[in-house]
């Protein structure tokens, strides 16, 4: 297990990071923490931030009372500023807000109210920071998101295939398109950091197929890799049926119906990971407290299919599987962009 202390070298990383946000002496900077957040990053955030002639504010809340029926990991959907009204509105009066929560504010109801206020906002994946270390986002890195971006916007559908049995045809009409390079710079800007991805959120049955999960492709909900294969039948965006006969099939299969709500089984977002510099094998090495799998949504070519809240679609739910894919085939209106796990250059 890794050590939670200052290392210099990990502060150099904060620091570098933020000054990629554009972090000015004298900025209104907040850090919002909850009672269960890694400590050992807010004193690297507050440190680093120090270092750069600001003097952040500390927000913390508790960590919420747990109400679903099994345990939430790595949604991205806070719950930690639910009914913080003078948490919020001090986020709300700060034009840089580091999000330092267990969860993440990524599809938190309150982030929309935040940006719109003017403030940006970069979420700190809740990972060791020798994993954030690694991947400290470099220049480069945006105008690689930035063409992924551009391609699907331009896009109408989306195909995925593999040699493992993915057929998967998706409508990407009228999706919401998002990238993620690590750094946010310019005012309602929401990034992380590790980065390294592009995300689409199809609006309603644009989803429709089949995904076959082999043995190897991860489920970051359960912080494994799949030791059989796992096929997911999928209808107008709902997953209708999950098969294979071992335990990883059983896990899901035990996981969505526990939620007792159809959204649950709905698509949330379909893309890939952009990131050359992020470890498939990353998982292997940390134990499960010390990382947030964000590293394995993010590493090169993967296909990233995701469960959960879709609010293109006008689903809500806090039930939520990030499901990393090896050596898919991804094309853009016919055109590969990812071809058997490679990133396509170019």
């Amino acid at each position: 297990m890794l050590n939670d202390q200052i290392e210099q070298r990990w502060l150099a990383a904060f620091t570098k990071v933020f000054e990629l946000c554009k972090v000015q002496a004298g900025e209104q900077v907040a850090l919002l923490a909850e009672s269960q957040s890694r400590g050992v990053n807010i004193a690297l955030a507050r440190l680093a931030l120090e270092q750069l002639g600001t003097h952040p504010v500390t927000v913390t809340v508790p960590t919420p009372a747990q109400t679903a029926p099994v345990p939430v990991r790595s949604t991205g959907a806070s719950q930690a500023l639910n009914g913080q009204s003078a948490a919020l509105a001090a986020l709300k009066a700060s034009t840089l807000v580091v999000d330092l929560t267990v969860e993440g504010l990524l599809h938190a109801p309150q982030l929309p109210d935040i940006l719109g206020a003017g403030a940006r906002v970069l979420m700190v994946s809740n990972e060791h920071p020798d994993a954030l270390e690694r991947l400290v986002p470099r220049a480069e890195d945006e105008a690689v998101a930035r063409a992924a971006i551009k391609a699907c916007r331009a896009a109408s559908s989306m195909h995925v295939s593999s040699k493992a049995g993915t057929d998967l045809t998706i409508n990407l009409t009228d999706a919401r398109t998002g990238g993620v390079w690590g750094w946010a710079d310019k005012p309602g800007m929401l990034s992380h950091w590790p980065g390294g991805i592009v995300v689409n959120f199809p609006k309603p049955g644009s989803v429709n197929g089949r995904l076959v999960m082999d043995a190897g492709d991860i489920n970051l909900t359960f912080k494994r890799y799949l030791v059989s294969p796992v096929e997911l039948i999928i209808e107008n965006d709902f997953v209708t049926a999950i098969n294979g006969s071992g335990t990883d099939a059983e896990l899901m299969r035990r996981y969505l119906a526990a939620w007792g709500d159809r959204e649950a089984y709905g698509v949330s977002h379909v893309g890939w990971g952009l990131n050359e510099r992020a470890r498939y094998e990353a998982l292997a090495m940390y134990d499960q407290r010390d990382t947030n799998g964000t590293e394995l949504r993010a590493f090169g070519g993967n296909f990233l299919y995701s469960t959960g809240a879709n609010e293109v679609a006008g689903r809500f739910t806090e039930g939520h599987f990030d499901l990393p894919v090896r050596n898919c085939t991804v094309t853009l209106d016919g055109r590969a962009v990812v071809e058997a796990g490679q990133l396509v250059k170019g």
